[in-house]
Protein backbone atom coordinates (compact mmCIF):
# COMPACT_ATOMS: atom_id res chain seq x y z
CA UNK A 1 0.00 0.00 0.00
CA UNK A 2 1.31 3.44 -0.92
CA UNK A 3 0.32 6.29 1.40
CA UNK A 4 -0.28 9.89 0.34
CA UNK A 5 1.42 10.98 3.55
CA UNK A 6 4.77 10.23 5.14
CA UNK A 7 6.05 9.95 8.71
CA UNK A 8 9.78 10.62 8.79
CA UNK A 9 12.58 11.01 11.29
CA UNK A 10 15.86 12.70 10.38
CA UNK A 11 18.81 11.95 12.66
CA UNK A 12 22.21 13.56 12.78
CA UNK A 13 24.72 11.07 11.41
CA UNK A 14 27.18 11.32 14.30
CA UNK A 15 24.87 9.92 17.00
CA UNK A 16 25.75 6.80 18.96
CA UNK A 17 23.44 3.79 18.32
CA UNK A 18 21.67 4.16 21.68
CA UNK A 19 21.12 7.87 20.95
CA UNK A 20 19.58 7.10 17.54
CA UNK A 21 17.06 4.76 19.12
CA UNK A 22 16.25 7.09 22.00
CA UNK A 23 15.88 10.17 19.80
CA UNK A 24 13.68 8.30 17.31
CA UNK A 25 11.36 7.04 20.05
CA UNK A 26 11.01 10.50 21.58
CA UNK A 27 10.48 12.26 18.26
CA UNK A 28 7.64 10.05 17.02
CA UNK A 29 5.87 9.99 20.38
CA UNK A 30 4.26 13.38 19.78
CA UNK A 31 2.70 12.58 16.43
CA UNK A 32 -0.03 10.28 17.71
CA UNK A 33 -1.26 12.82 20.24
CA UNK A 34 -1.47 15.75 17.83
CA UNK A 35 -2.16 14.02 14.51
CA UNK A 36 -4.67 11.29 15.41
CA UNK A 37 -5.13 10.13 11.81
CA UNK A 38 -1.65 8.55 11.91
CA UNK A 39 -2.83 5.99 14.47
CA UNK A 40 -4.45 2.73 13.38
CA UNK A 41 -6.82 0.46 15.27
CA UNK A 42 -5.87 -1.49 18.41
CA UNK A 43 -4.32 -4.93 17.94
CA UNK A 44 -5.57 -8.23 19.31
CA UNK A 45 -4.00 -11.67 19.15
CA UNK A 46 -5.81 -14.96 18.53
CA UNK A 47 -6.39 -15.40 22.28
CA UNK A 48 -8.15 -12.05 22.55
CA UNK A 49 -5.31 -10.25 24.33
CA UNK A 50 -5.50 -6.56 23.45
CA UNK A 51 -2.52 -4.41 22.43
CA UNK A 52 -2.16 -0.68 21.89
CA UNK A 53 -2.77 0.82 18.46
CA UNK A 54 0.28 1.89 16.51
CA UNK A 55 1.03 4.05 13.49
CA UNK A 56 -1.01 3.02 10.47
CA UNK A 57 1.95 3.48 8.15
CA UNK A 58 5.72 2.98 8.24
CA UNK A 59 8.05 5.45 9.91
CA UNK A 60 10.96 6.19 7.59
CA UNK A 61 14.26 7.01 9.26
CA UNK A 62 16.87 9.17 7.53
CA UNK A 63 20.26 10.55 8.50
CA UNK A 64 22.29 13.56 7.54
CA UNK A 65 24.90 16.04 8.60
CA UNK A 66 24.30 18.83 11.07
CA UNK A 67 23.91 21.16 8.09
CA UNK A 68 21.33 18.86 6.49
CA UNK A 69 19.35 18.86 9.73
CA UNK A 70 19.49 22.66 9.99
CA UNK A 71 18.27 23.07 6.40
CA UNK A 72 15.50 20.50 6.89
CA UNK A 73 14.39 22.29 10.06
CA UNK A 74 14.09 25.58 8.19
CA UNK A 75 12.09 23.88 5.42
CA UNK A 76 9.72 22.09 7.80
CA UNK A 77 9.02 25.39 9.55
CA UNK A 78 8.37 27.19 6.25
CA UNK A 79 5.89 24.47 5.25
CA UNK A 80 4.21 24.49 8.70
CA UNK A 81 4.18 20.68 8.85
CA UNK A 82 3.66 18.90 12.19
CA UNK A 83 7.14 18.36 13.64
CA UNK A 84 9.11 17.58 16.76
CA UNK A 85 12.71 18.44 17.61
CA UNK A 86 15.37 16.82 19.74
CA UNK A 87 18.40 18.93 20.64
CA UNK A 88 21.75 17.85 22.05
CA UNK A 89 20.80 19.52 25.34
CA UNK A 90 18.10 16.90 25.90
CA UNK A 91 20.74 14.22 26.48
CA UNK A 92 21.58 15.97 29.76
CA UNK A 93 18.04 16.37 31.10
CA UNK A 94 16.00 13.68 32.74
CA UNK A 95 12.37 14.73 32.46
CA UNK A 96 9.81 16.43 30.25
CA UNK A 97 9.79 19.72 32.15
CA UNK A 98 13.57 20.13 31.86
CA UNK A 99 13.46 19.02 28.20
CA UNK A 100 10.95 21.75 27.35
CA UNK A 101 12.96 24.34 29.31
CA UNK A 102 16.14 23.38 27.44
CA UNK A 103 14.47 23.90 24.06
CA UNK A 104 12.76 27.12 25.16
CA UNK A 105 16.10 28.59 26.27
CA UNK A 106 17.56 28.57 22.73
CA UNK A 107 16.45 30.73 19.75
CA UNK A 108 15.14 28.77 16.78
CA UNK A 109 18.15 29.42 14.56
CA UNK A 110 20.59 28.34 17.27
CA UNK A 111 19.05 24.99 18.23
CA UNK A 112 21.70 22.24 18.22
CA UNK A 113 19.47 19.71 16.50
CA UNK A 114 20.24 16.00 16.62
CA UNK A 115 16.87 14.94 15.23
CA UNK A 116 13.54 16.06 13.87
CA UNK A 117 10.38 14.18 13.02
CA UNK A 118 7.67 15.32 10.68
CA UNK A 119 4.44 14.28 9.07
CA UNK A 120 2.67 15.51 5.98
CA UNK A 121 1.99 14.98 2.30
CA UNK A 122 4.62 12.69 0.80
CA UNK A 123 5.95 15.32 -1.64
CA UNK A 124 6.25 18.00 1.04
CA UNK A 125 8.12 15.66 3.40
CA UNK A 126 10.46 14.63 0.56
CA UNK A 127 11.27 18.31 -0.10
CA UNK A 128 12.00 18.92 3.58
CA UNK A 129 14.37 15.92 3.64
CA UNK A 130 16.33 16.99 0.55
CA UNK A 131 19.97 16.02 1.02
CA UNK A 132 19.25 13.35 3.65
CA UNK A 133 19.74 9.63 3.03
CA UNK A 134 17.90 6.60 4.33
CA UNK A 135 19.32 5.35 7.62
CA UNK A 136 21.38 2.21 7.00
Amino acid sequence: MRFDTKIAVLLREDLEPWQRLNVTAFLVSGLGTTVPEVIGEPYEDADGVAYLPMFRQPVLVFEGTKETLTAAHARVLSRALPRAVFTSDLFTTGNDRDNRAAVRAVPTGELDLVGISLYGPRNAVDKVLKGARMHP
